[in-house]
């Protein structure tokens, strides 16, 4: 051990059990539960063909090489008997609000990332039970009891660990990482499976000699940084199986936003002006329950060729009220900005102040 703070630093990371609860194909399996006739079948729940986006997709249609944010056309190219389902979002939030209850049995410390997963710190819990792993039993058998749906677990002592656990052995797994494996599994994992590394970057470390953690435990901090600026870190700390962020209950809101995908291109303002009232609906009323009011309001567009930007103002006063909301995107709308057709379109609500992020309760994601 080089010095005290490295021995504390590992005797915090060895004492932290932390579960991480990632439910199989969520949405997907919701609509196979609800709708018997779509079980043992290829699901994808999205768009459909013409225009859409896949969303979630079944282990069924998994197989045949479908994947969320694939374009609704290559799914069925891949997959022609794929059954495409539109999304039922209060009903995914529905059963995601009964998962969370789950969770509160254990524990407070909840740290949701979406609708369907979800980081635990088990290490002290309200039935006071020792074992981390033993309480992941528990939930994935309590989430099957009340919602009929199946969860992976990863356990470990680390949120970067937890992670990759619960990611291997889909579905219906549960994978332990205990502090004496830590390194060892980090330095045989191949590249592409950390998670925070993205194709780019695994691409780029790879014409490095990175393969796997092993050989990312070669590159000093200050070389990655060099390389990575703010990430390199990052890497070297999971390099060595080191994650110190805690589980935080209450994650701060960045933005309140609503997109929609045309079905067929729309080129003229008039149209989109139409089509943007909708989105300031639901980002309003998203925000009124979450009581939050923003200063910077956004406009997204993808055009056909799904080139995307973005244009937004940022006033002096909070708001979230409709109509001025509504005024601003129109602003933002220029008429430089429709010389090609646009395929997407999306508005959302950003700066809020700290003492609307401390009184929100995570109705954003749940």
């Amino acid at each position: 051990m080089r010095n005290r703070s490295e021995f504390f630093c590992l005797l915090e990371l060895v004492i932290r059990k932390i579960i991480h609860i990632d439910m199989d194909a969520f949405f997907a399996s919701v609509e196979q539960r609800d709708f018997p006739e779509l079980q043992g079948k290829a699901v994808a729940v999205g768009g459909g063909e013409e225009r859409g986006v896949v969303a979630a997709a079944s282990y069924e249609a998994r197989k045949f090489g479908v994947r969320s944010a694939m374009a609704g056309r290559k799914a069925m190219e891949l997959c022609p008997h794929l059954i495409f389902v539109p999304p039922r979002f209060e009903a995914y939030k529905t059963t995601s609000l009964i998962i969370r209850a789950i969770f509160k049995e254990y524990t407070e410390l909840i740290e949701p990332l979406s609708l369907d997963e979800a980081y635990l710190d088990v290490s002290t819990n309200k039935k006071n039970m020792l074992s981390a792993t033993h309480i992941a039993q528990e939930i994935k058998v309590r989430i099957k009891e009340m919602t009929g749906l199946t969860a992976s677990a990863g356990v470990s002592y680390n949120k970067f660990l937890a992670k990759i656990a619960s990611d291997y052995d889909k579905p219906d797994g549960l994978f332990v990482i205990t502090p004496e494996q830590g390194q060892e599994f980090i330095e045989k994992l191949a590249i592409e499976r950390f998670h925070g590394i993205g194709k780019v970057t695994a691409e780029k470390l790879r014409k490095m000699g990175v393969f796997r953690g092993k050989d990312l435990k070669k590159f000093s901090k200050e070389g990655l940084t060099q390389r990575f600026g703010k990430s390199g870190p990052y890497f070297y700390n999971l390099a060595r199986a080191i994650d110190n962020r805690p589980v935080v209950p209450q994650r701060e809101p960045k933005s309140v936003g609503a997109e929609t995908t045309f079905q067929q291109d729309v080129v003229r303002k008039e149209v989109l002006k139409k089509k943007l009232d909708p989105l300031v609906d639901r980002v309003v009323t998203r925000m009124e329950r979450s009581k939050l009011e923003g200063k910077t309001i956004t406009l997204k567009i993808k055009y056909s060729d799904f080139k995307q930007i973005t244009r937004s103002k940022t006033q002096h006063d909070f708001t979230r009220d409709k109509t001025q909301i509504q005024l601003l995107i129109y602003q933002l709308l220029d008429d430089e900005l429709l010389l090609e057709s646009v395929r997407l379109i999306g508005v959302s609500v950003s700066n809020f102040s700290s003492e609307q992020i401390q009184e929100s309760q995570l109705t954003l994601r749940y």
